[in-house]
């Protein structure tokens, strides 16, 4: 009995621990992309996905695209036949008798076939939103490097005053 109220205890425990990690707080910029840009103020510990620095500038790469062709291809069906075997087993011991009956049975054989080309745009390349920090993790000797960011975390960015402190996860370094 003892240990069982010691478990409802823990898992009480548990449950509201969560709840509280959960709760929203006064600052910080949430994102749907699961992204996070705060200022240094309400930050809580950096986890080691995070970056954190000054805000030194911010870039927007757009997409490039070119016209590609491919095989267009189309489902094309021919009415085709096959033969099914039928079994029928009736009686039993001595008197058990088996009956084979064939069939024929109609149905659709599709696959699909080159039937010219196509145009499309083909992205030779991906757009990028790309953030620089200075004094990145404290380190003041850490100048001027690129994070590749999603675009609400651009956007949030873009918002902030220069030198600001931000802290967000990274897609990647580099711009």
């Amino acid at each position: 009995m003892f240990s069982r109220r010691l478990a409802v205890a823990g898992v009480t425990a548990l449950v509201m621990a969560g709840v509280g990690g959960c709760s929203g707080g006064a600052g910080g910029t949430h994102t749907s992309a699961g992204n996070h840009v705060r200022t240094v103020d309400d930050a809580p510990a950096p986890s080691p996905d995070t970056v954190s620095g000054l805000r030194d500038e911010v870039r927007h790469v757009s997409a490039v695209t070119t016209r590609a062709t491919r095989p267009h291809l189309v489902r094309r069906c021919t009415d085709a036949t096959r033969r099914v075997t039928h079994t029928r087993r009736t009686g039993s011991g001595k008197r058990r008798s088996v009956r084979t009956w064939y069939t024929t049975e109609h149905y659709q054989r599709c696959r699909k076939v080159r039937q010219g080309t196509e145009t499309y745009r083909r992205v030779t390349r991906p757009e990028r939103w790309c953030v620089r920090l200075d004094d990145v993790g404290g380190n003041r000797s850490r100048d001027d490097l690129w994070y590749r960011v999603t675009r609400t975390t651009y956007g949030d960015a873009s918002a902030a005053h220069d030198h600001t402190r931000l802290e967000f996860s990274s897609l990647g370094t580099g711009c």
